[in-house]
């Protein structure tokens, strides 16, 4: 059974909530985007897994100013696993407050709890080489 266009809408404006949330600094609404034991995978930056709401808001609060000022989500991509778990694709764009960006791809599992969808797994993938180091050789 295909996943409902009012699940598939539900999910992507969830992915698209964490930028707002955390850009307004409203990390105590992050249980409106996470599962409580959510890992949020940093490993591409070199700082492992964050297991739980309470590390990724320290996380983020450590962070502080070298936070990204504003968060862009696109390129929502939705794949139903079962009726009650999707993984999702997106790219992310980070505007730090110097004016330079960066840009990410999100890859998350996605969970319907009691509440509604939640990110239960979140890992975010550097993107620093263009067409991902594939090309001809030199």
């Amino acid at each position: 059974m295909a996943l409902a266009l009012e699940d598939r809408l539900a999910v992507t404006e969830l992915i698209a909530l964490h930028g707002h949330l955390v850009d307004d600094g409203q990390l105590d609404r992050a249980h409106e985007v996470f599962t409580e034991d959510v890992v949020y995978d940093l490993s591409d930056f070199g700082q492992g897994e964050l297991v739980g709401l309470a590390a990724w808001c320290e996380a983020a609060l450590a962070l502080g100013a070298a936070n990204p000022v504003a968060h862009h989500v696109t390129n929502v991509v939705v794949e139903e696993v079962d009726g009650d778990r999707v993984r999702v694709r997106s790219k992310g764009l980070g505007i730090k407050a110097d004016g330079s960006c960066g840009s990410v791809t999100y890859e998350d599992v996605v969970v319907r709890v009691a509440a509604g969808w939640r990110i239960r797994r979140r890992k975010v993938v550097a993107r620093r080489v263009p067409l991902n180091g594939v090309g001809r050789g030199a």
